[in-house]
Formats: structure tokens, C-alpha cells, sequence
């Protein structure tokens, strides 16, 4: 078996990790069709997806949306709507919100969780899937647990959408900007 050099073994060792990330030199471009200007081939390229610039990074070319929980209206009202229950699990990527359960202080043996599914974005009636259970403990310990959306359920999306809504017109209002004339093209 031949010695090799630390030194030689490391490079061998970086290539084989770089290897998969080197693309292939296959496409090459037909000097005719390719514009001599560098700013033209990188505005092609950007066009066709090939390549990005860190100016383009915030603009919204691609109708690619990437919110956070705080600046969607729908998820925000969800939390204030049910703010006083402690939460079991809130997941913004996953689209849902479970509470823990929830009891009265007047009475120990029943309680309430609800479960908020977003099924869209989009404030509408068909955006929210919200379930409602009750626990009923009987002094045994023994504790039955059925789903009854009902009156609640209803309450619960439409004050949801109420709030939502509200916030949905006060963030427009923030980011409206009236039209302001240039001074070069007020007329005197």
C-alpha cells in the first residue's frame, strides 16, 4: 500500500467532499446567442432562475410568501381569542393550535380544550376547522370525553374572524402611502 503525505490526503479527502457540490461544465452556451454585456447575461440568468442577486432577496418575484405567526391576522386572532386557556401546542408551521384543558373554577369536573386547524390564510368562514371537547370527571376519577362543536365552536369563529379582520384593515392602514407629486411635475 503506498504512504501518502498528510498534506496529499487532506486534498484528496477536500475533493471528494467538494466533488458533489462542483456542477457539471455540460452546458455551455452557444457564444451567438449570448450577449457579450455582462449585466445582460446576468439578467438572464436571474430571469431563468439560475442565479439570484442579495439586492432581489425582499422583492416577491417568485410569489413566494414567507410569514411569521405575528404578521398573519388569522393566527394572532386565534391567540387573543383564546388567550385565556393555557396552551398545549401552537404551531404556526403546522397550522394549528391546541389547548390544554381548561376549567371553571366553579366546577372542578368539567372541563374544555379546544383545537383551532388553519386551513387557509385567508379570512373567510372555511379558513378556521375548531373543535371543541368537553371531560367530564365524575368523583370516582372515571372521566369521559366527547367533541361537541356546537354554539361554541360557532362563537369561537366568528369572533376570530371579527378580530382577525380588524387587524387585517389596521396592518393596510399602516403600509398605505398616499401619492405624493414630485416637485418637477407640480403644476403652478
Amino acid at each position: 500500500m503506498p504512504s501518502f503525505s498528510s498534506s496529499k490526503t487532506k486534498f484528496i479527502i477536500l475533493i471528494l467532499i467538494l466533488a458533489p457540490f462542483i456542477k457539471s461544465c455540460g452546458n455551455f452556451a452557444d457564444a451567438r446567442k449570448v450577449s457579450p454585456n455582462p449585466k445582460d447575461r446576468v439578467q438572464k440568468n436571474i430571469e431563468e432562475g439560475r442565479g439570484f442577486r442579495l439586492m432581489d432577496l425582499g422583492n416577491d418575484k417568485k410569489n413566494t410568501n414567507y410569514e411569521f405567526a405575528s404578521s398573519n391576522p388569522l393566527w394572532r386572532a386565534s391567540l387573543d381569542v383564546i388567550d385565556f386557556m393555557p396552551l398545549a401546542t401552537a404551531n404556526y408551521s403546522g397550522g394549528i393550535i391546541v389547548t390544554d384543558w381548561y376549567s371553571n373554577n366553579d366546577v372542578d369536573s368539567e372541563s374544555v380544550k379546544i383545537s383551532i386547524r388553519f386551513l387557509t390564510n385567508e379570512i373567510r368562514s372555511d379558513a378556521l376547522n375548531i373543535k371543541v371537547f368537553y371531560k367530564n370527571c365524575k368523583s370516582t376519577g372515571e372521566c369521559s370525553v366527547k367533541e361537541d362543536g356546537g354554539r361554541l365552536s360557532t362563537e369561537l369563529t366568528s369572533e376570530i374572524l371579527k378580530t382577525a379582520t380588524v387587524y387585517q384593515q389596521s396592518d393596510n392602514e399602516k403600509e398605505f402611502k398616499p401619492y405624493v407629486m414630485p416637485p418637477e411635475k407640480k403644476r403652478n
